[in-house]
């Protein structure tokens, strides 16, 4: 594989006018696309063959006015001043009639005649229920509610929403995170370079990819559900992942020239060594990634296949557009900065670590490692284990307006709705039952709900067509453990609710909904710990040729995901982080440690390469174990710690988002790559080798006959590389193309 990189390289290298403009008219491309399909993303989470799908499905047939999304109006007063005050109950009156003819709408409660008035007089809850499902529901439609409420707002009434779909539900992505992630990582890489130039070109190249990737999820949205969070996700590791593999075969390639080679055979040597370790690391992101789709999810299948495209991305820029910005960039990569405190500081750094590695702080950092191997393991399982305890007490599930700023108008309407009726109001439930013939039929049926331990109300909303659809409303918030007990107990007690009626009992509606996709996710998370854990082996096998390398790293991954997970936990469901993050204590996202498992898994893939390619380089060439982990993890330690901190980075400055799906993602992604990267992989990993030994890289004959050799640290290239044998002839076509 290192020879074909290398020769892929010098191609791109020499044909560097043409591979750029591939590459601008790519984006160009991707963009118009964007601009002319005009897709959106949004923040609908369904799991297809779900008991609350199954209600929806029935109800789209048979009873399509309730069948799509619902909002949730809440009419505000304050102090003395009432809803039902002669001016505001005429101006909520004429909000309610203007509703009812927004296009979409198929019913809206009245809360008068609904009665569903606080008993302060305070608050009044109305609600809009939508023909489409909430992904199908028009911006024009959002639009027409807001306007449709302007005669309660004129006549002093606070009006805000919530539901599964509401205006301003869908609030635009800032960019701001990525700014700041590019302005750390910059700052970064100028510290680990010294040279402008050398620390923009990761930069450059991964601006270029990320742009092609976006604007493709962007246009796909168009024709295809896309979950908001996809393109976050995908800008993440789009982002960190087009910068580090820019990082690392910038690095090899600076090394090289300082050790005197010519710019081209730098070029083309850097890319076939450090970029096999570089396709070898995407290709385990993908994969994990691509895995998410054994979990038989859309949402999250799609979320994963999005993140794969920006990685995949990344990888192909790293290989191509690289080497020809360093074919543009010549010897300006090492033209180095000059301080007037420190001249020729940086310069000098560089040198040493391209000539004199042992004397870096990284190979210092490496012999303390050897010298303290026993107790720096020890230690360190240990402190990851004690990180990883408050994840025993991980509890699923989807984000309600509970976990919203306190400036969203969804967290707005749930504090109003729970100070003035109750929690449960927040999340009522919708008892689907069909076979109903008449009202009259349906009343038995209501009045088992009503009797229901729990259920603060229950009424019917719809009777038609033989189906019969009763709000339940119950007494606890939408995500208590109490209300996922109720839904639970109402399915199981299905034939004595339905009585001798003969109907069949479904609970749908978005508490309903949400449930059942936390459960479905939670029971497919060991499933996908499997799948990864045995992708790990597989791939890290073929790397390596050996056993106790992918057993290590697998023990490794495992440590980090788990102590990332805990401090999740510890953070955003126990509350730690209140103040420190500015969010609400809550339920650990329901798909977030799938997601995790699938990024830290890969990331921590790509750093055990990084750090182990390299030490077994050093061991191949001089058959010395130790010396080969000091040398090796001295060599990788530099760019590792840069490609970890500016991973880091970025996942961090997503926290500085409103949204707490976001935060949580950001935070729990930067844990897990700080942990695995500075304590497992710099720490751990080097303190295993050096105990074991060389037996590190026994395997059996027969192992070694039916594995093949990827050549992953670029050994038999350098070896070709000196004889003069990796180049094609020039009259070879080949060399050309």
């Amino acid at each position: 594989m290192s020879v074909y990189l290398f020769r892929l390289a010098r191609w791109a290298f020499r044909r560097r006018r043409l591979v750029l403009a591939l590459w601008i008219l790519a984006a160009a491309t991707a963009i118009t696309l964007s601009a002319v399909g005009g897709g959106k993303t949004d923040n609908t989470f369904t799991v297809p063959g779900t008991e609350s799908q199954q209600a929806t499905n029935l109800l789209k047939e048979k009873l399509p006015a309730l069948s799509g999304g619902q909002t949730q109006i809440v009419f505000a007063t304050s102090g003395t001043i009432k809803v039902t005050d002669p001016s505001y109950k005429a101006g909520i009156e004429a909000a309610i009639v203007n509703l009812k003819k927004v296009p979409q709408v198929g019913l809206v409660t009245d809360p008068f005649a609904a009665k569903a008035i606080s008993e302060n007089g305070n608050v009044a809850l109305g609600s809009v229920q939508f023909e489409a499902q909430p992904t199908d529901v028009k911006e024009s439609t959002l639009d027409a509610v807001e306007a449709a409420v302007v005669p309660a707002r004129d006549a002093g009434v606070q009006v805000e929403y919530s539901g599964s779909v509401y205006p301003g539900w869908n609030q635009e992505i800032s960019e701001l995170p990525e700014l700041i992630g590019l302005l750390v990582a910059f700052l970064i890489l100028t510290i680990t370079f010294g040279a402008f130039v050398a620390a923009g070109l990761p930069i450059l190249t991964a601006v270029i990819g990320l742009v092609v990737t976006l604007m493709t999820v962007s246009a796909l949205a168009s024709v295809m559900t896309i979950a908001s969070t996809s393109t976050t996700v995908a800008t993440m590791l789009g982002l960190s992942c087009g910068i580090d593999y820019g990082l690392f075969i910038l690095a090899r390639h600076r090394n090289n020239l300082l050790t005197g080679m010519s710019i081209e055979d730098s070029v083309a040597l850097a890319a076939g060594t450090a970029g096999s370790s570089v396709v070898f690391a995407a290709l385990t992101v993908m994969i994990a990634l691509c895995g998410l789709a054994v979990v038989g999810i859309p949402f999250l299948t799609v979320m994963g296949v999005a993140a794969a495209g920006a990685v995949l991305v990344a990888l192909l820029i790293a290989l191509t557009l690289m080497p020809a910005m360093l074919g543009f960039a010549g010897n300006k990569v090492a033209r180095f900065i000059s301080t007037p405190l420190r001249p020729g500081h940086h310069e000098n750094v560089a040198q040493i670590a391209a000539n004199e590695p042992e004397r870096t702080f990284g190979a210092t950092w490496a012999r303390f490692v050897v010298r303290g191997r026993v107790p720096l393991l020890i230690g360190g399982i240990a402190f990851l284990v004690v990180l990883a305890l408050p994840a025993l007490k991980m509890d699923l599930g989807l984000p309600s307006g509970s976990s919203k700023p306190e400036s969203d108008t969804a967290r707005k309407a749930y504090d109003l709705t729970t100070a003035n009726f109750g929690a449960g109001f927040n999340g009522p439930l919708l008892v689907v039952a069909d076979g109903v013939p008449n009202a009259a039929a349906a009343a038995p049926i209501t009045d088992r709900l009503a009797k229901i331990p729990g259920v603060v109300a229950a009424a019917p909303m719809a009777v038609d067509n033989g189906v019969a659809v009763i709000r339940v409303t119950p007494s606890t918030g939408p995500n208590d453990d109490a209300t996922t007990d109720l839904v639970n107990g109402i399915r199981d007690d299905r034939a004595a609710i339905a009585g001798d009626s003969g109907a069949t009992i479904l609970v749908g509606g978005t508490t309903a909904s949400n449930i059942d996709v936390s459960s479905k996710l939670s029971s497919a998370l060991p499933v996908f710990l499997i799948v990864v854990v045995g992708l790990a082996f597989i791939l890290l096998t073929f790397a390596f040729r050996t056993i106790l390398v992918p057993i290590k790293s697998i023990i490794g991954f495992l440590l980090s995901v788990a102590a990332a997970f805990g401090l999740q936990v510890a953070m955003f469901q126990w509350g730690w982080g209140e103040h420190l993050f500015g969010i609400t204590p809550s339920q650990t996202i329901s798909f977030l440690p799938l997601l995790m498992l699938a990024i830290i898994f890969g990331l921590s893939s790509d750093y055990e390469v990084f750090v182990v390619s390299r030490i077994k380089e050093d061991f191949t060439k001089n058959g010395q174990a130790v010396r080969a982990v000091k040398r090796g993890t001295g060599l990788a330690a530099r760019v590792v710690t840069a490609a970890a901190l500016i991973m880091f980075s970025i996942f961090v400055a997503f926290m500085f988002t409103d949204d707490p799906t976001i935060k949580a993602i950001g935070f729990s992604f930067a844990a897990g790559v700080f942990l695995d990267a500075f304590v497992v992989r710099l720490t751990l990993v080097p303190a295993f080798m050096a105990i074991i030994g060389a037996k590190i890289w026994y395997h059996p004959k027969w192992f070694g006959t039916y594995i093949p050799d990827l050549d992953i640290e670029g050994d038999r290239l350098q070896h070709e590389f000196d004889a003069g044998t990796v180049v094609p002839p020039a009259d070879d076509p080949t060399a050309r193309v």
